[in-house]
């Protein structure tokens, strides 16, 4: 045994290793006899045992086997082969391990993994040092020597020769009397110098260790040995040694004893070792980002680094002995504990490997954790070691990475390019629309994809705002150009330069498409195609624009259409739509190329004449040609279906040349002209002459002056009386007048039609309904006037305004009056508009009593044919007609006629206008038999019809 240890730094040292990882024998074995050594394995206790002896030079043992713990390996070693040094193996190694694998004599540890270089730099190490291996001899093999050389002098002899362990004799003086050559070459001295007396205890002692060896000489004293002890001696050249001493006494007549010292040296540095790697571990440890968390196998904290408590939020000591259930969100908190008992005890290692977990912040606030949990035995006992990160920010980077590529598959075309343009990537939104495979076009240039090169501006705000974005012409594969909507985004990296572009594209053709059609809605008439307000004003503010720069006029033309309402009314309105279309097509071609037709809405058109003459004169006299032809043109038979239909249009020209004029006002005075065109007969055209704003502003001015009669009581009712054949007072006329404060008296003919177009006829017939209730009612009262009916005229846009039966009836309930004393009186008009509607309401208030007359008839032209429909009790031979009776055989021949067919129909007629006694005796030969006019009263105030009525009685 003795030439095996002293061979032992040869190669073909004999050495076994014993570890249950397969693996890693093989590992072993393959490193250790590429270097020579002879390789033998065992996989767990038994086997190490049956190959363990004395051919053994070294052992390679692994701390944790199936089975038994390779702590029990290393006992069965040191006990049965204690001169074979055991290096031992370990993945996790710990304090605890190391000091007790130390403490039963291992003389190393080495940490997996293991390169070649390490393990056999051990190896050699401990090989050629066999003898270090008396660091680790315990105190019980140290006291069995001791007694087992007090036994045996001889045996004492050989081992004083021969042990490894230093040893010294020493007298009651405390001088040493002899020591063996370890014991010599331990402390540098020779035996020269040992016999000379030069070595004396109390220079070998460091003054620290005085108390130590005066406690350990009372021990001696009073056992006769003392317990082992480490401490230092002093060595010839002043350094110090550290050694294991124990000390006995020797059976004689004085005081004399021996000591056995063993160099601890390497023990120590191993130690020293330990501490600093245990330092270094802490450091590690205390200062690494994941956090480190140890339990024990029943899930209580044991330990809990900084990380981890900046992680968790927590404090260490708030943690420490708790349980690791803490530490999680419901459900995993109150489930925890069968998470634990799922692990088997007999599976002494769990396969490392990451998890995701859910984690719970001391604020309550759960957050995911990336964790690794091993499983470690330290002194038989199981632990857990969980090495644990906050992935918060990864998850939402993931989760944003995710959303990017989702993004990407988007519905929208997208391709990545690296800094000079080349595609790297395409989405499946891109070969949809542009036609090209991903295969296709990887590695060409984006120019590919755009026949245009990208404007300055655009590549500006690429370089220094990092993106832009705008309208492009895009190509497909087919070669297809089309409006596309383009975003670029660059990419940098951190030194700002530009290492990718990111390019969106969009296909706007639907959308151009569509807002073309809303432009084309904005600007243009959806029933005739033609320019609508909003355009037209736009292209007369650039026509005064030019005309101001040019000196030439313009002129501006405003189109109504004549009795367009009655063939809404008539035929319906989509013979209407049919007309208007009609007559746009007609005013297109009856304008240059460059003029603007335009409809402002219902019967209205408009004509823009821009470059006319710079001479006014010329210019009216151009304009007046492009009149005669619009008039022309539109007076022409309009086919609508099958009904041939003749429209004629009002025209009001005025002409421009200067940029001061607003547009309104242009306007204005054109519908000025209009006005006045359909005033002088319609079918005609007439220019625009200051005159006529002057009008327009005393119609204005009157318009305004009547809301002020309304609201002042400025109106008044006087009555005319209307007598029987006997001139017997049956009834009268109320009529309107108006009392001016500064003009006097007005007559309805001069205010009535404004107020029909400014609809403030609507409150003046209602003034007048109520006012003449308010007279039956008194008349009711009178003898003399109980019996009489009260006649007022109504106009076609009273009548048809929605609340007039309402209104009516409102009105006789008020004054409680017998609807029988009212009379209406009504024009042709009324009947032109909705006639069905007419009849309905007109016998709605006939049924209570109301009597209706229809006043100037026969002077128009299609009320004929509903006299036998309408609830009529009387017709009103217009003045016309009764003034010229005597002289005018056509005007006798339409009185005849008149009362003729009034008579047939049963209806009562009345002649207004009668002035003469011979009117009223060819009247009444004619068998007519009602009357009105000057020849028996003008209109006069209510106080003298009274008083003219109690006069005549």
């Amino acid at each position: 045994m003795g030439e095996g240890i002293l061979n032992s730094s040869t190669p073909h040292a004999r050495i076994l290793i014993i570890d249950d990882d397969h693996q890693l024998r093989k590992i072993f074995r393959a490193l250790l006899e590429a270097s020579g050594y002879v390789v033998v394995d065992a996989a767990d206790y038994a086997t190490a045992v049956t190959l363990m002896d004395h051919t053994i030079q070294l052992a390679l043992l692994d701390i944790d086997l199936n089975g038994k713990s390779g702590l029990d390996v290393l006992r069965y070693i040191q006990h049965h082969f204690p001169l074979c040094p055991t290096i031992m193996v370990s993945g996790m190694p710990d304090r605890e391990s190391i000091i007790a694998a130390l403490n039963e004599g291992a003389v190393a540890f080495l940490e997996k993994p293991v390169t070649r270089f390490m393990l056999t730099h051990k190896i050699e190490h401990w090989l050629s040092h066999y003898a270090l291996q008396k660091e680790n001899i315990n105190l019980k093999g140290f006291s069995a020597l001791y007694h087992a050389l007090q036994a045996s002098e001889s045996k004492f002899k050989a081992a004083f020769e021969s042990n490894l362990v230093g040893h010294l004799f020493w007298n009651e003086r405390g001088e040493i009397t002899d020591a063996n050559d370890i014991f010599l070459d331990m402390l540098g001295f020779s035996r020269e110098e040992l016999l000379a007396g030069l070595i004396h205890w109390d220079k070998l002692t460091p003054t620290e260790y005085r108390k130590q060896d005066a406690h350990a000489f009372q021990e001696l004293l009073s056992n006769g040995t003392t317990t082992p002890v480490e401490k230092e001696l002093i060595r010839k050249n002043g350094g110090r040694i550290p050694v294991l001493i124990g000390s006995t006494t020797l059976d004689g007549p004085s005081l004399n004893g021996i000591s056995l010292a063993v160099d601890i040296s390497a023990r120590k540095e191993i130690e020293l070792q330990v501490i600093s790697e245990r330092n270094k571990l802490s450091a590690i440890i205390e200062n690494v980002a994941e956090c480190i968390i140890t339990i024990t196998a029943d899930g209580i904290i044991e330990s809990f680094n900084p990380a981890a408590c900046q992680t968790f939020g927590y404090l260490e000591n708030e943690v420490i002995g708790k349980n690791v259930a803490l530490l999680m969100p419901e459900p995993h908190r109150s489930q925890h504990n069968s998470y634990l008992s799922s692990y088997s005890p007999e599976n002494r290692r769990f396969k490392d490997g990451r998890i995701e977990v859910a984690a719970r912040h001391k604020s309550g606030r759960p957050f995911p954790l990336e964790l690794t949990i091993s499983e470690v035995m330290i002194n038989h006992q199981r632990h857990f070691i969980g090495i644990a990160r906050d992935i918060s920010l990864r998850k939402q980077q993931e989760n944003e990475r995710n959303i990017a590529a989702t993004a990407f598959e988007s519905q929208e075309s997208m391709i990545i390019t690296d800094g000079s343009g080349v595609i790297l990537r395409t989405n499946q939104a891109f070969s949809k629309s542009n036609g090209y495979r991903a295969e296709e076009i990887l590695g060409k240039s984006a120019s590919l994809l755009s026949p245009d090169e990208l404007c300055s501006e655009a590549l500006s705000a690429i370089t220094n705002h990092g993106g832009w974005q705008g309208e492009v012409q895009g190509k497909r594969k087919n070669g297809e150009i089309y409006p596309q909507w383009l975003s670029i985004s660059a990419v940098k990296d951190s030194h700002n330069i530009i290492t990718h572009y990111v390019r969106s594209y969009m296909d706007i053709t639907e959308r151009k498409a569509a807002e073309k059609e809303i432009e084309h809605l904005a600007f243009y008439d959806t029933l005739t195609k033609l320019p609508n307000r909003r355009l037209l004003y736009d292209r007369l503010e650039q026509a005064l624009i030019s005309s101001d720069r040019s000196n030439q006029y313009g002129a501006l033309f405003f189109i109504d259409l004549d009795n367009f309402k009655r063939l809404n009314d008539t035929l319906g309105h989509n013979m209407g739509d049919l007309l208007l279309q009609q007559v746009a097509k007609r005013l297109q071609l009856s304008v240059r190329e460059g003029d603007t037709v335009a409809r402002l809405g219902g019967d209205e058109f408009v004509v823009l004449l821009k470059k006319l003459s710079t001479e006014k004169q010329k210019t009216a006299e151009q304009s007046e040609v492009i009149a005669e032809k619009i008039l022309e043109a539109l007076g022409q038979p309009y086919h609508l279906g099958s009904i041939e239909y003749i429209s004629t249009p009002s025209i009001g020209i005025t002409l421009f040349k200067r940029n001061d004029i607003a547009l309104d006002e242009l306007f204005k005075q054109a519908d000025i002209a209009m006005y006045q065109s359909k005033k002088s007969g319609r079918n005609a055209f007439i220019f625009f002459d200051p005159k006529m704003q002057q009008l327009v502003n005393e119609r204005a001015s009157m318009e305004d002056e009547l809301r002020l009669a309304l609201e002042s009581n400025q109106f008044q009712l006087d009555f005319q009386i209307q007598v029987d054949s006997s001139r017997n007072p049956i009834g009268a006329e109320a009529l309107i007048r108006w009392e001016h404060p500064e003009h006097g008296l007005i007559h309805p003919a001069q205010f009535i039609p404004l107020a029909e177009e400014s609809g403030l006829i609507l409150p003046i017939g209602l003034w007048v309904l109520n006012s003449a209730c308010a007279q039956i009612k008194k008349w009711e009262g009178n003898p003399l006037t109980r019996e009489l009916v009260l006649a007022l005229n109504v106009s076609a846009k009273q009548f048809h305004h929605g609340d007039f039966a309402a209104d009516v009836v409102a009105a006789i309930k008020l004054h409680d009056i017998n609807p029988m004393k009212l009379k209406l009186e009504m024009t042709e008009s009324i009947l032109i508009t909705n006639i069905e509607e007419t009849i309905t309401t007109m016998k709605a208030l006939n049924d209570i009593g109301i009597q209706f007359s229809l006043d100037d008839f026969g002077t128009g032209y299609s009320s004929l044919q509903y006299l036998k429909s309408l609830p009529l009790d009387q017709l009103k031979i217009d003045r016309s007609f009764v003034h010229d009776i005597n002289i005018n055989k056509d005007d006798k021949a339409i009185v005849n006629t008149i009362i003729a067919m009034a008579h047939s129909l049963g209806i009562n007629v009345i002649a207004e206008g009668v002035e003469t006694d011979a009117q009223l005796q060819l009247l009444l030969k004619n068998h007519c038999t009602h009357f009105q006019g000057y020849l028996f009263s003008e209109p006069i105030s209510i106080d003298l019809l009274e008083a003219n009525l109690i006069k005549n009685q």
